[in-house]
């Protein structure tokens, strides 16, 4: 497999595939190929097969069938562009380790991925994160590529650093970071200083990928020019800092 990764804003991903090699993503992703890419789609990925299967990747943000491409007859090429301006990542997954990714964030990967629902490790995760901080989980042995949103700013943290960010904010990290979700400090702030009320922390050891835009800022940011009622009150309501709508937003998953 050879892959070229082309664009700045808006990257496109080319994979070149010999016959008998495969790439792995949801159906309706890839923009272009050629003419002898054949596809298959099926529940099943590697380590997480089935139905359960299916069922985890449906809740975790992805899709219930995977769309396998493979060249028959000769090499083939197959292409997948960005959906949102930002960047394309290469990811090795090395057999028992595993990436947590942002639930839009998985592009495509080698057959041998498996992609699932990542549970997080706090409980606090799990109670008061609400859905949009369910994250994915992608095992190998695979290479991935994962699309982040904006321009894309790599921690390597040591034993025991932390650094906070916005849950919105945090694309990818390795499985040796511990992840927690926290109050903001300070009840004035968290009510009335427009973040939010919870806070993501990341521990290390290890990398963290954070990404400088998500998708639902960036549909606010457009908002106001789209025109309609709703439009024009989405951008009252993100403008304004609504207490109750940061408040419920933040409980049932804004980002």
């Amino acid at each position: 497999m050879k892959h070229t990764i082309t664009g700045t804003t808006m990257p496109v991903l080319q994979i070149g595939l010999d016959p008998g090699e495969k790439i792995v993503a949801e159906p309706g992703e890839f923009s272009w190929m050629t003419e002898n890419m054949q596809l298959h789609t099926t529940t099943q990925t590697a380590g997480a097969r089935g139905l359960f299967g299916a069922i985890g990747r449906a809740l975790a943000g992805g899709g219930l069938f995977m769309t396998e491409y493979s060249p028959y007859g000769g090499p083939g090429l197959i292409a997948f562009a960005a959906k949102v301006p930002g960047t394309i990542h290469q990811v090795e997954v090395p057999p028992g380790h595993s990436y947590m990714i942002h639930k839009h964030g998985f592009l495509c990967a080698t057959e041998g991925v498996a992609l699932s629902m990542g549970f997080q490790r706090q409980l606090g995760a799990g109670i008061f994160g609400g859905n949009g901080f369910i994250m994915q989980r992608i095992s190998g042995p695979c290479t991935a590529f994962v699309e982040l949103g904006g321009e894309t700013v790599l921690y390597d943290l040591r034993p025991g650093e932390s650094i906070m960010a916005h849950p919105g904010h945090v694309g990818m990290f390795q499985d040796s970071i511990n992840f927690d979700i926290t109050f903001m400090r300070g009840i004035r702030n968290a009510i009335f200083g427009g973040d939010g009320l919870f806070i993501a922390k990341l521990t290390g050891p290890g990398k963290v990928w954070l990404q400088s835009m998500t998708v639902p800022n960036l549909a606010h940011a457009l908002a106001p020019y789209l025109g309609g009622e709703q439009a024009t009150a989405t951008a009252q309501g993100v403008g304004g800092g609504m207490v109750a709508g940061s408040i419920l937003n933040d409980i049932f998953g804004r980002n």
